[in-house]
């Protein structure tokens, strides 16, 4: 194939090489790079008083890109691929089932190396597809390859380059161990949480036991799960495992089975360790996989629920590639949490007042007066009194009015000039804010400025509660069990709270994270704000004359 720059009359059949425009009928028509030059593409040109022309001319023996493309496409693709239609030099490969995704890497590697203008790229291996996901491209980059180049790669590629391996429904059985410290509302999660993981297989949990964490109550739950003719069985610890000879582990060798691999190179996931029941796969799930954020479970269920052998081997190879995105329930390091025994924890208050009252009407309520002082004013004082630190503040709508409302009080303000796109704007400009700062929070309370019975009292009850070592990371007040505001969020969680869009707030990461949820009582001030006119009139309050 050659480039070349050719009057119009002699660029008939060659391929257009940049886009152009020209006029059919008086009308503006636009060719596309690579479109095949025909006459009447040729009047078209004429007609826009286009003299020269640049153009691919293909040589004897090239294959235009399309057909390069589906050639290639078709000899990588595997069991359970399909190739799309051609286009522009590109063949895409899509799952016809889910499962995982797993190609040959050695071939694609291959492939790759015999000409560089013909490419082969695909998904991650092992990763999970659902049906209709595109697991690979084939792209050729000039216009045309020389014949000789595609049958290189040809003769390299396998059938099997590009393969899903289905997902095969599975019968599972799950035990979950009890203690006094673990809240059933977390065994609740940690279901729902596996049911939705086990969902794109179409894999069922037919059973659940839920014992003590004790050797004896787990073997004998694992001997009926086997009886129930379960072909998976999971557990799930109260208390995370330590090494192989604690109680879930333990638990498997007195059923009678046996324990094949402890511990895996994969963070979040290293907890976990796999055996076997009577032919049964026995996994022992990692804390974090009561999170639906991937962890090293996700690659271990995923390799047995495909049917792709899994064993001590194939973990031990997935430590590079291991390092997985960091994750809120992710323990901190041993040593920082050591160091801070004893000290008590650094809370940053941070109260969102940038709302513009829509529902009030042409009134900011914000700067309404509510028992003789401004409605904002009765949470600042009770943070400030509470924390005996300053107080950052984010404002939006009429700074200066909440300014002057807040006059006098150890107040840092932060202008929000995105505040019409919702409360999360806030939220992110406030904890951006506290972010640089020399002196980082161990947590931040964070505050709406329309709630008057927020007292000092409340404030000090959250923070007494807050107690990371305890797995209380995010503290919620409620009204007579219901969850309200104000909410403390240990510091881990402030990057998942930056990362929250619209006007709802942060209640989807606490039904999220859930097992690091420890809930308050303190009555009708979690729940009693001020949003219409009959509110805050029932409330005593009035607007400014």
């Amino acid at each position: 194939m050659k480039l070349l720059d050719l009057p119009l009359s002699d660029a008939l059949g060659c391929l257009l090489a940049h886009a152009q425009n020209g006029l059919v009928n008086g009308k503006p028509v636009r060719l596309k790079k690579g479109t095949m030059l025909t006459s009447d593409h040729i009047d078209a040109l004429k007609a826009k008083d286009l003299v020269r022309v640049t153009v691919a001319k293909l040589d004897a023996g090239d294959v235009h890109e399309d057909s390069a493309a589906h050639s290639l496409a078709k000899a990588v693709c595997g069991n359970h691929v399909r190739v799309d239609t051609p286009f522009t030099g590109r063949a895409n490969l899509y799952a016809q089932k889910a499962g995982l995704f797993v190609p040959d890497i050695d071939l694609v590697n291959q492939i790759n190396g015999c000409e560089p203008s013909l490419t082969v790229a695909t998904l991650q291996s092992h990763t999970a597809v659902e049906a209709g996901r595109m697991v690979g491209t084939v792209k050729i980059i000039p216009f045309a390859v020389p014949g000789r180049a595609l049958q290189a790669c040809l003769d390299v590629a396998g059938h099997n380059a590009v393969s899903v391996a289905p997902f095969r429904s599975a019968r599972v059985g799950l035990i979950a161990t009890r203690l006094p410290t673990l809240k059933a509302s977390i065994l609740d999660k940690t279901r729902a949480v596996l049911e939705a993981r086990l969902a794109p297989s179409g894999s069922v949990l037919c059973e659940e036991i839920r014992t003590a964490h004790d050797a004896g109550e787990v073997s004998e739950a694992i001997r009926f799960l086997a009886a129930q003719n379960c072909n998976l069985i999971l557990l799930f610890g109260a208390s995370a495992m330590i090494d192989a000879e604690d109680v879930l582990p333990q638990a498997l060798r007195v059923a009678g089975g046996t324990v094949d691999y402890v511990g895996m190179p994969v963070d979040p996931g290293n907890l976990l360790f796999l055996g076997d029941f009577s032919g049964i796969p026995v996994i022992g799930a990692p804390g974090c996989a009561r999170s639906p954020v991937e962890n090293g479970f996700d690659w271990v269920l995923n390799r047995i629920l495909a049917g792709i052998p899994v064993g001590g081997a194939q973990i031990a190879a997935m430590g590079v590639g291991g390092l997985l995105m960091e994750i809120v329930s992710r323990p901190q390091p041993r040593e920082l949490e050591t160091a801070a025994v004893n000290k008590p924890p650094k809370i940053a208050a941070l109260l969102l007042a940038a709302g513009q009252s829509k529902r009030m009407g042409r009134n900011n309520k914000l700067i309404a007066e509510v028992d003789g002082k401004p409605l904002i004013r009765h949470v600042a004082e009770a943070a400030i009194g509470a924390l005996g630190e300053d107080l950052t503040i984010v404002t939006g709508a009429q700074p200066e009015q909440i300014a002057a409302a807040l006059d006098g009080l150890p107040v840092q303000s932060i202008f929000n000039p995105d505040f019409d796109q919702g409360l999360s704007t806030s939220l992110r400009a406030g904890i951006q804010a506290l972010a640089r700062r020399d002196s980082k929070p161990d947590g931040v309370l964070v505050l709406l400025g329309d709630m008057p019975r927020i007292s000092q009292e409340i404030v000090k009850q959250l923070v007494a509660a807050f107690d990371p070592e305890k797995g209380r990371h995010i503290i919620v007040p409620t009204d007579a069990g219901k969850r309200g505001n104000p909410v403390l969020w240990s510091a881990r969680f402030l990057d998942a709270l930056t990362g929250i869009q619209g006007d709802t707030g942060a209640r989807h990461l606490i039904g999220e994270y859930a097992e690091f949820v420890y809930e308050v009582e303190v009555g009708r001030a979690a729940s009693f704000d001020l949003d219409t006119p009959d509110q805050m009139q029932q409330a005593g309050g009035r607007f400014a004359d």
